[in-house]
């Protein structure tokens, strides 16, 4: 049951962690985003306007938290290769390749729905190359923190922490300093309506299985939205982010794995 607990927490880090990566382009410290609306049904759209890539303008008010949307679980079908898709299509992967890129620091706040329905909420702070700090909300115990090389899961409640290496993990994509989605990675689908452009990334491993990020962007305003991954067992943790600033100041000492107050358990 706790090997549960732990899988699941590190799925809720690696959604939240890919899709704040994805937020990159405009810097806003409180910008207005609405609630998004139900998941595109796999119409193909149109390019974004250089007006609309650069979003909207900076409000001054802080955002209310957004309410996820949950994505149709019949998405997850036999997709194409991402030879098969259009002109379109790969300009909707190259152009969130390119907010991938410009990142370089982000920090925000999440509303995340858990498999079980579940809400929870918390704060998030990334700093390029490699490092990502999630701070969950009381009652949740878990902060989970990568320092560039290794990422821990750890328990305040218990004082207790898993270590799992950079490498291993998707972050390995997101956080680094460069992403071109259709080389780095395996894009399965591209679709766009006239709210939302959705992009699914499936990743195979061999001893865990087969996940699925679906990262959903404005479509007239560019930014970030939501994402849902669903792990190898078929369930889904749905992310909803907000109040995003790229220009902000993050002290370093927030992706430090600390070995001296958490103690890592064996094996």
């Amino acid at each position: 049951m706790a090997k549960q607990h732990v899988h699941r927490a590190i799925h809720s880090g690696l959604a939240i962690l890919i899709a704040t990566s994805i937020a990159g382009a405009a810097p806003s410290s409180a910008q207005n985003v609405p609630v998004p609306k139900p998941a595109p049904k796999g119409r193909d759209g149109t390019q974004m306007s250089a007006q609309e890539q650069r979003g909207p303008a900076t409000t001054g008010s802080t955002q209310t938290p957004p309410n996820p949307v949950i994505p149709d679980p019949r998405r997850n079908v036999p997709a194409n290769i991402f030879a098969t898709f259009d002109a379109n299509q790969k300009a909707q992967a190259a152009r969130i390749s390119s907010y991938l890129s410009s990142l370089q620091t982000l920090s925000g706040s999440f509303v995340q729905v858990g498999p079980d329905g579940s809400k929870t909420k918390g704060d998030f702070y990334i700093q390029k190359p490699g490092k990502v700090r999630f701070e969950y909300e009381p009652p949740s115990p878990i902060d989970i923190v990568a320092d560039g090389s290794s990422v821990a899961v750890r328990d305040r409640k218990l004082a207790t922490q898993d270590i799992y290496p950079l490498s291993q993990t998707p972050l390995r994509y997101l956080l680094s300093d460069r992403i071109d989605l259709m080389k780095d990675t395996n894009v399965v689908s591209v679709n766009a309506d006239d709210v939302f452009v959705s992009i699914i990334i499936e990743e195979k491993q061999a001893l865990i299985g087969t996940s699925r990020l679906m990262l959903m962007v404005g479509a007239k305003d560019g930014q970030l939205k939501q994402w849902t991954i669903t792990d190898p067992q078929g369930y889904d943790t749905t992310v909803a982010v907000y109040n995003l600033d790229s220009t902000k100041k993050i002290d370093p000492g927030l992706f430090k794995i600390d070995f001296t107050n958490y103690v890592t358990p064996p094996g």
